[in-house]
């Protein structure tokens, strides 16, 4: 199905990236903007949070939790603060879908956060920015004061006040750890903390910033709300995936559309929107353009590193947030697709996650820590030819196991760690082999 009516880039001129402008907040108020926020003020906050579960918006960051679930879990106002954190830490390799929300069509994820604040009863909001979006803080930090002085937000909002004081939203830097989009490593960042993951419960839910009930969205999810409260939740679910018959219905479906990345050797590399449920060849095609001269698909990691690999045989694979269980992998992630073609190396690919993910880790966890370095060592010296079969079975053990047994670890770095690994391994075999296979004379060399 065409995607004759996009959700998150109706503003957006489309075309490359690099070619967009950005909307201001005269811009977008010009076509429509803040409306679905006026309509938010006038209804019961309850009722907001009723229509975001009838949508099943699934959290757009990755782990794809349904959002309106998330945000009917705070306890009842106290009288005392409540936030959001906003997770802009877009630090998955190869994803950069938040950064061009944030660069093109900053006030639609600010409408979006003005909204859940005021159905969550949540009165200050913080914007955790990625430390390297040097660029996109000053975007977003001047549109954040542009929703100031337009009454979004401070004395005169327009939302009055919440919890009995004056809403505000604020943008904090980062400082460059991909472990900190994890949300409680991000709150501990938040807090001016070393930035790593706590234990749960309690979940931020009930205690989060600063120890008081705290939303945790992506970017792409909260830019998704202003369409869902001014269109209606059954006009959201004409797009994407609907739930397969027989399935209960309190399993969340694929529905909307979704931000996709495409980077590596296509001929038009990009940030597009399509319906969830698209192929990863449609995707290649249609938005990509399809593979450079030359160049033939391989393989490819669909939602960023952490969810593991699509193989050679899995090139019309389906989109959605069901794909892990057809595809044999951790889930659909962030949707930003990295083609690899044939002439790469997946012994070297598997080499560079593990060699990321022993760099990244916070050090709490043992599986972890020590598991992904070891796996970087034993996948250097495979890479470098000095491997034996025995580093190979050790190496298909050890991302058989990391993060295999919930509770662990603290967080999922080791899962991640793992599926990148472990479905390389798995569909890409014959390269390990080929890579020790060959015996090495060890001593002096014969005369």
């Amino acid at each position: 199905m065409a995607l004759d009516t996009p959700i998150l880039m109706k503003r957006i001129p489309q075309g490359n990236v690099a070619n967009r402008q950005t909307v201001w907040y005269d811009g977008y108020v010009a076509t429509g903007g803040y409306a679905a926020l006026d309509k938010a003020i006038a209804m019961e906050p309850s009722k907001i949070i009723d229509e975001m579960k009838a949508s099943e918006l699934r959290g757009r960051g990755g782990a794809g939790f349904p959002a309106g679930m998330k945000w009917s879990f705070l306890p009842p106002p106290d009288g005392g603060h409540r936030f959001l954190a906003v997770n802009a830490d877009e630090s998955e390799p190869a994803t950069f879908k938040d950064q061009l929300l944030i660069n093109t069509d900053p006030h639609m994820m600010i409408e979006g956060i003005a909204i859940c604040m005021k159905a969550c009863h949540l009165d200050t909001a913080y914007v955790y920015i990625r430390g390297e979006y040097h660029h996109h803080r000053v975007t977003l930090e001047k549109a954040v004061q542009e929703a100031w002085d337009n009454g979004i937000f401070g004395e005169k909002s327009r939302m009055g006040q919440i919890n009995g004081r004056t809403p505000r939203l604020f943008v904090q830097r980062g400082a460059g750890a991909y472990i900190c989009g994890e949300e409680t490593a991000l709150l501990e960042s938040l807090e001016g903390k070393r930035g790593w993951p706590r234990n749960k419960p309690p979940f931020p839910a009930v205690s989060g910033a600063f120890a008081r009930p705290t939303v945790i969205n992506n970017v792409e999810t909260l830019a998704t709300v202003p369409a869902i409260i001014e269109n209606g939740a059954a006009w959201f679910k004409t797009h994407g995936v609907a739930r397969p018959e027989g399935v209960p219905p309190q399993v969340p479906a694929s529905y909307g559309t979704k931000l996709y990345g495409i980077s590596g050797p296509v001929n038009n590399p990009g940030v597009f929107e399509d319906h969830l449920g698209i192929k990863l060849s449609a995707l290649i095609g249609q938005h990509g353009k399809g593979m450079r001269a030359g160049k033939q698909f391989k393989a490819a990691f669909h939602g960023g590193i952490s969810m593991g690999v699509l193989g050679t045989d899995q090139y019309d694979a389906v989109l959605d947030f069901d794909i892990g269980k057809r595809c044999g992998v951790l889930g659909l992630g962030t949707a930003c697709v990295t083609v690899i073609p044939q002439d790469v190396s997946m012994v070297a690919m598997a080499r560079n996650c593990a060699r990321f993910y022993s760099h990244e880790s916070c050090g709490q966890c043992t599986p972890c820590r020590e598991g992904s370095n070891w796996a970087y060592k034993l996948l250097s010296r495979i890479e470098a030819g000095e491997g034996t079969t025995a580093d190979l079975d050790l190496l298909s053990e050890l991302a058989g196991s990391m993060g295999s047994m919930p509770g662990s670890t603290i967080c999922g770095l080791a899962d991640g760690t793992s599926w990148a690994i472990r479905t390389i391994l798995q569909k890409f075999w014959n390269e390990f082999e080929d890579k020790v296979a060959k015996p090495r004379f060890v001593g002096l060399a014969l005369r």
